[in-house]
């Protein structure tokens, strides 16, 4: 228990008290030399000019120490940038120049022996006996001094011994600089004069040596100005020697003068010798030879055969001179990129300000075309620097660099090339839709039915074959190489041109009736020979082998395309009325929305697209627009594909649909509006795909689909909302018109004793009436159409639809008859006719509630009218579907109502109206 110790309390958070006591107690530990902390000191001595050390360290002892702190020295001796510009060479040089000198000047002197001051080292000159020249400086320099002491015990020097040697070998240099201007470079370098380079560095260790952060003289400054003399007349004599070099084609001899030039640049401004160099090219005084206005013809069209010929003497100078400035020029001095930059603004630059001035001029798609085509060929600086660059090793230049060449030379014209790009690409997509607008409203007031010969989706055998192949030759124009720069007998235009001849594989007059409309855009040249009219994919340049498979592929489509058409059935018909009884409204409905018209939006948001991604490298600020642009680019598409194409075409279809009566026509087993919007569902559905896959190819790899707040994310999201919208609202018009029509075909079709036949009828066969059989024909016909041009949750909503809607159609029909017993059993074989049709779409609830119904014709063959009245109060028998006082309204209809009525009541509700009813 001895062991143990008692706890004591401590204190977890100390008190002000406590804090004020750790700070005194630092206060008290840092070291003061007089009233000021030795930190001060440093700092005081760190800017103090060198020859006010001595006076500083003469004040006491302490301070005499402090003089030797290598806080002091270092930032001295790394203001030479003696290492940094590796001059530790040149000292030696120096030294081993001096030597001679003062080595007699050291043996007049009596030998001394060092004494280990308490003053320092600054006590061992002499003051009296220093020179004039020296009186105020740090008296006698450090020729006193003893470096390093008899005995090593440092093997690293330190920054003061280090300083104190370059200060000593130095300061000599600086009499030379009291000489008369004209003799500063032969003051300074006597014969025999040392080499170029040599020379040079010496100045700049000159320059560093008597600059504000040193200060090793007391007049520092004055002899910093006659140094600078000094180097102008260097820089001078170096830039005389580089052009008798130059002019020699010397490269020795301009390496050497470059090189020297460079090393004693102050790096102020533009280094003159590269500067003289570039200006004395010929090719700058040569611009007169190329004229912009060559690139267009006398159509004013682009070809830019006069800019390739520039580029390539452009390129020419480049691989010259360029080369050259590669082996003479320091790879520091970036004399290559220099000459670049001002050959890229002044010769190429000019030139394309010049050429962009001119296709304003002429239209904005030649000021766009020829914007991306400029930049294109100026594109090729970028390649010609690296080829050059390569020659040598730590050339420096990289590729970013050789781009930022051409990127700072076009800057100036990218502004308004983007904003033209986006507003031109506005009204074109205008120009498409009203052009589209004015056929649509032209073809609505035409009595002339469409062209039997005209190809669609549902003329085909398999419209999803069909649709398969458009997409494939669709997304195979997508992948044509592009042709940015147009030139004389090409067969490719500016700015995504290659486009054009893919769209032209499509044949996009063949689809929604451009052919007969005589459209004025690009298709207007992709018409096909009379012998082609029933290819659909026209692919350029096919192999012979190819081109046979292709051929039959095409046979096998085209003789699909031949087939029977359902839609043959209506355009028959309404030819044959059209003077009379077929109404305008509803004709020519498939009609309201072309692939044409959508290759044509897609082909100019291509052309946009495809100029404005030459400009996808761009760096910063530019480089975000040019994203931008291209985002809003596709935007642009899907807004106008929607709101002035799908939304509108598929809005005045349903308006023309609901104005549809059936009895109007003579044909009554189609319902030609519904057909034709049904081929308009596939149009919409095939632009849909083919817009995902124009997003796929060329927006996906640029953005991030998962980004849900994205403006393409969205817009396309909306896209495509619109379209199922627009589809739905359609459907719903549609299915009201078909089963509009389904009533009319019960309604005429029926005899009016169908299901009361006479006594002396013969024997029922108990087949389906022939105004179920038509119904079910309209109605199975025109729900096989909609495969495959929808989605499948669409399609179940919409045979849900016509099956409630054919029910209500069914009660209502029942209700209107009168059925005997043995039409009773031709109304069951009618149920179970339609039963079959729903079954087979294979929708589970509109099944079972017509499987509900076909129970309900068993009440018209009960002979016995107890065994009626028990069925009719049966509520399960039917699934809960029908009350009984449903069913109550259904017998009714039989031929023995009246008969059988007191018995049913009375079983019913246990009571006889006529007997227990008693009016007063």
């Amino acid at each position: 228990m001895d062991k143990f110790k008692t706890l004591e309390p401590v204190r977890l958070h100390s008190s002000q008290g406590g804090r004020n006591a750790i700070a005194k107690k630092q206060l008290v530990q840092q070291q003061f030399i007089g009233r000021l902390p030795v930190d001060l000191h440093v700092l005081i001595l760190t800017h103090l000019a060198v020859p006010d050390i001595p006076a500083y360290s003469r004040t006491n002892r302490a301070l005499s120490q402090l003089t030797k702190d290598e806080r002091i020295w270092s930032s001295r001796w790394f203001s030479l940038g003696i290492e940094q510009h590796d001059l530790s060479s040149l000292l030696d040089k120096v030294e081993a120049r001096s030597k001679g000198r003062q080595g007699a000047k050291r043996a007049s002197v009596p030998p001394t022996l060092p004494v280990d001051d308490e003053f320092g080292d600054f006590a061992s000159a002499d003051a009296f006996s220093a020179p004039q020249e020296e009186i105020g400086d740090f008296v006698g320099s450090f020729n006193g001094m003893a470096l390093t002491p008899s005995i090593p015990v440092e093997t690293k020097p330190t920054f003061r011994s280090m300083y104190m040697r370059a200060h000593n070998l130095l300061k000599p240099l600086t009499k030379a600089l009291l000489a008369p201007s004209h003799l500063l470079l032969s003051s300074l370098f006597p014969p025999p004069s040392p080499a170029l380079r040599d020379q040079s560095q010496i100045l700049r260790l000159l320059s560093t040596f008597l600059s504000p952060t040193v200060q090793p003289l007391t007049s520092w400054q004055q002899l910093r100005t006659a140094l600078r003399l000094a180097i102008d007349r260097f820089e001078a004599n170096l830039l005389t020697e580089f052009d008798v070099a130059d002019s020699k084609a010397n490269e020795a001899g301009m390496r050497e003068a470059a090189e020297a030039s460079w090393e004693v640049w102050q790096g102020e401004g533009e280094w003159e010798l590269g500067r003289v160099w570039a200006e004395k090219r010929e090719i700058f005084y040569e611009q007169g030879k190329w004229d912009p206005l060559d690139n267009f013809t006398e159509s004013g069209e682009l070809a830019f055969d006069a800019m390739d010929e520039l580029m390539t003497t452009v390129l020419a100078a480049v691989r010259e001179h360029g080369a050259r400035a590669v082996r003479v020029f320091p790879p520091e001095s970036g004399a290559l990129l220099s000459f670049a930059d001002r050959l890229a603004v002044e010769v190429v630059g000019e030139y394309i300000a010049q050429l962009l001035t001119r296709a304003r001029e002429i239209s904005n798609v030649a000021f766009l075309q020829a914007t991306a085509a400029s930049f294109k060929e100026s594109w090729r600086i970028v390649d010609a620097l690296i080829a050059v660059a390569q020659q040598r090793s730590d050339s420096l230049v990289t590729r970013t660099k050789a781009e930022d060449v051409v990127y700072r030379m076009f800057e100036t014209n990218m502004d308004e090339y983007l904003d033209e790009e986006i507003e031109s690409l506005k009204y074109s997509f205008d120009a498409i839709c009203r052009n589209w607008d004015k056929q649509t409203s032209q073809s609505s007031v035409s009595s002339t039915a469409p062209s039997s010969q005209q190809t669609r989706f549902l003329g085909s055998s398999n419209p999803a074959l069909v649709k398969r192949n458009v997409l494939a030759s669709f997304t195979d124009v997508l992948l044509l190489p592009v042709t940015i720069v147009p030139r004389v007998g090409a067969a490719l235009q500016t700015g995504g041109t290659a486009a054009v001849q893919g769209i032209a594989m499509l044949n996009p007059q063949r689809w929604g009736g451009t052919a007969a409309m005589g459209r004025d855009g690009y298709s207007r040249d992709l018409e096909l020979k009379s012998d082609q009219e029933d290819v659909l994919f026209e692919l350029a340049g096919e192999e012979d082998g190819e081109k046979e498979e292709n051929e039959k592929d095409r046979a096998s489509l085209s003789s699909a395309d031949r087939c029977t058409s359902a839609l043959s059935v209506s355009t028959t018909a309404t030819s044959t009325t059209a003077t009379s009884t077929a109404p305008p409204s509803t004709d020519k409905l498939d009609l309201l929305l072309s692939l044409d018209v959508a290759l044509e939006l897609i082909h100019a948001d291509r052309d946009a697209l495809k100029r404005t991604e030459t400009f996808a490298g761009y760096p910063g600020h530019y480089g975000h627009r040019v994203h931008e642009t291209m985002e809003e680019e596709f935007i642009l598409l899907l807004q106008t594909m929607s709101e002035r194409h799908l939304v509108t075409g598929f809005s005045a279809a349903t308006e023309r649909m609901r104005a549809y009566k059936p009895a109007e026509h003579a044909e009554t087993t189609s319902v030609a509006p519904l057909l034709q919007f049904f081929e308009l569902v596939h149009v919409g559905d095939t632009i849909q795909s083919m817009v995902q896959v124009y997003f796929d190819k060329e927006l996906a790899p640029r953005i991030d689909k998962t980004d849900f707040l994205n403006g393409v994310v969205r817009e396309k999201k909306r896209f495509e909302n619109a379209l199922d919208d627009a589809v739905a609202a359609g459907l719903n018009a549609g299915t009201e018109v078909l089963m509009n029509q389904v009533e009319h075909i019960i309604l005429t079709l029926t005899q009016p004793r169908e299901y009361y036949p006479p006594d002396d009828a013969p024997p029922l066969e108990l087949g389906p009436t022939r105004g179920c059989k038509e119904s079910i024909k309209c109605l199975d016909k025109h729900c096989e159409l909609l495969k495959g041009s929808t989605t499948k949750d669409v399609l179940e909503v919409f045979y849900q639809e016509v099956g409630w809607r054919l029910i209500a159609i069914l009660q209502k029909h029942i209700k209107r008859q009168i059925i005997s017993l043995a039409g009773g059993f031709q109304l069951i074989a009618d149920l179970n006719a339609y039963h079959g049709f729903i079954a087979s779409l294979k929708v589970p609830s509109i099944t079972s509630e017509f499987s509900h119904l076909k129970m309900l014709g068993h009440v018209y063959v009960v002979d016995d009218a107890k065994d009626l009245a028990q069925i009719v109060r049966d509520v399960t028998r039917y699934g809960g579907a029908y009350r009984p006082e449903d069913i109550y309204e259904f017998i009714q209809r039989r031929a023995d109502w009246k008969k059988i009525e007191k018995t049913v009541d009375k079983t019913m509700y246990n009571l006889s109206f006529k007997e227990d009813c008693v009016i007063c």
